[in-house]
């Protein structure tokens, strides 16, 4: 299945990313629950997390060679947000 693509992301706080698909939806995503993950740890530093960015050809959101989430993630577990 093909899942829509990211075109942009932000934080709303320090640890819920809203996501912006190509099909004009948005949802949430709590990143909290990845926190306990080695991976994502970093990712409770406040200032780390707001860097957030969207991978070229919208695959994933970045923050940095070893961070990061794909588009399926976002979309499947992500929150829609009227």
């Amino acid at each position: 299945m093909n899942y829509p693509k990211i075109i942009s992301a932000r934080a709303e706080d320090d640890h819920t990313l809203v996501v912006e698909f190509d099909n004009q939806e948005r949802k949430k995503y709590d990143v909290a629950p990845l926190f306990s993950r080695a991976m994502f740890e970093p990712l409770t530093n406040p200032a780390l997390f707001r860097s957030v960015n969207v991978e070229k050809g919208g695959y994933a959101v970045v923050w940095n060679d070893s961070i990061d989430i794909s588009e399926y993630e976002l979309w499947s577990h992500g929150q829609p947000v009227p």
